[in-house]
């Protein structure tokens, strides 16, 4: 309650209007707070962290991006501590998400292609442009990807993945090998601005433009980072024909900004691809093995995948004979497939989500396990009551339309994942094989529709399990 009654003060102190709501962001894998705040005539995204020096550094390149003209959100005002600011709100969509829905309908179109290719067209700007106006001092936690960094994450991944995975490994070995291989790394030119943690989720799209979040990582480092951290992020699950295609868009993108020996940049690139691979492989070990959210593992298969891939078709220009043991150990451990191909997840939890009307009554749960939810949605606003109405369902466009603006449904629907998110992962966890959503409204045409469409969506994008729905209502089967 204090944060939230901080930032509205905040708000109310830069935009001279009382806000009428605020509802919470989920919280993915950082521990800032976000919230969406609404008056009369403004959205924005109020934040808080108590990281005082990873707010420094996010603000401060905030300015150097937007002075530059980057795609960034503009940061309005930052209260006295720096605890609090509010930003610029650049909507719900992020790269992340828009591909797994168009992949789900066209594969991996073009469409698509054409999404990463602005990207790519952008990430040089941050790169190159950026590079010598960047306050290198402001970095948080270092200045740059240098050895000592690397070294951070090449532990990160023994100690929180390869220890809690149970993974065996020779410790003076492969510290020999984490010495070599980040020395080898650094012979290529790393006086570049590196963004850290350049990957889909961080991508916003919004009006057909792309714009970028959480750089507050950024430092000085090599070029082939980012792009190895973009094109092998691990649930975006690019073709690797693809991946190689985006690469070579990329290096064009880059060499008009600066000079690009293209064989020598290959030569060091899937060197980056490893060293970012085995520091997203820590981070599933630390947030999925040790803190036991168990959805986190769902991106170790596609990550194993990435190295397989790579052990079987690149030569490396540096001998690490027992980091390349340990890795296709890994890629043919039975151990890791028991946790978390997670095929044993997908096949065994569905999720059933049903909207209904109650005049007809609560759909009954066939399985026998009872339990579940049921969310009543007739306090929400119903457009059904408006003839132009009617005769849609929650499915239809008007009809989101009318909704996407309703800061009740949009906060009903984000305390609805709240609360189901901790089932979902408790009952993956626990190898249970169905939990039961129930929507209902009172003609289970509108706003029960609505509501169920959005939490299908959202946990399809978030986990991977299966998820099913039914719109109950026989008087609008054939509209849906």
């Amino acid at each position: 309650m204090v944060i939230k009654e901080n930032l509205i003060k905040l708000f109310e102190e830069w935009s001279d209007e009382k806000i009428i709501h605020v509802s919470e962001l989920p919280q993915h894998g950082s521990y800032r707070q976000y919230f969406r705040l609404h008056s009369k005539t403004k959205n924005v995204i109020g934040v808080y962290n108590a990281d005082i020096k990873e707010n420094d550094a996010f603000l401060d390149f905030s300015d150097k991006f937007f002075f530059l003209g980057l795609k960034v959100p503009q940061v309005y005002i930052v209260n006295e501590s720096k605890e609090f600011y509010i930003l610029e709100d650049l909507g719900d969509v992020t790269l992340f998400q828009y591909i797994t829905e168009e992949r789900k309908k066209n594969g991996f179109s073009d469409e698509i292609v054409a999404v990463y290719q602005k990207v790519l067209r952008e990430l040089p700007k941050f790169q190159v442009l950026a590079a010598n106006k960047i306050n290198y001092g402001k970095c948080y936690p270092r200045d740059k990807f240098d050895k000592q960094s690397m070294m951070w994450d090449l532990n990160y991944f023994k100690y929180y993945f390869l220890k809690l995975a149970k993974v065996p490994f020779d410790e003076q070995l492969l510290e020999e090998d984490f010495q070599a291989f980040s020395e080898y790394l650094l012979k290529t030119n790393c006086d570049y601005f590196l963004y850290r943690d350049f990957q889909s989720r961080n991508i916003m799209l919004k009006d057909d433009k792309v714009y970028f979040i959480d750089y507050q990582g950024g430092r000085k480092g090599a070029l082939q980072y980012d792009v190895a951290s973009l094109l092998y992020d691990a649930k975006a699950v690019i073709p690797q024909e693809i991946r190689n295609e985006l690469l070579e868009y990329y290096i064009n993108s880059l060499s008009k900004l600066t000079e690009v020996k293209k064989d020598e940049f290959k030569s060091f690139y899937y060197g980056y691809v490893i060293i970012r691979i085995l520091q997203a492989m820590g981070a599933y070990g630390f947030r999925g093995f040790y803190e036991k959210r168990e959805h986190f593992l769902q991106s170790i298969p596609y990550a194993l995948e990435n190295l397989s891939w790579i052990i079987e078709n690149i030569q490396l220009g540096i001998d690490i004979p027992h980091l390349w043991q340990v890795l296709k150990g890994l890629t043919e451990s039975e151990e890791l497939k028991k946790y978390s191909l997670n095929k044993n997840i997908k096949n065994n939890l569905l999720v059933s989500i049903n909207s209904f009307s109650y005049r007809r009554g609560i759909p009954a749960d066939e399985t026998g396990n009872g339990g579940g939810f049921v969310f009543d949605c007739r306090s929400l606003n119903n457009p059904g009551r408006l003839d132009k109405y009617k005769n849609l369902t929650g499915k239809d466009q008007k009809v989101i339309d009318f909704f996407k603006d309703d800061s009740m449904m949009e906060t009903f629907n984000n305390n609805v994942f709240e609360m189901v998110k901790t089932s979902v992962e408790k009952y993956m966890e626990r190898g249970f094989t169905h939990l039961m959503i129930n929507f209902g409204c009172t003609g289970g045409q509108h706003r029960s529709v609505y509501c169920a469409e959005k939490l299908f969506a959202k946990l399809k994008s978030t986990y991977n399990i299966q998820v099913a729905i039914v719109h109950t209502e026989r008087e609008f089967d054939n509209l849906i």
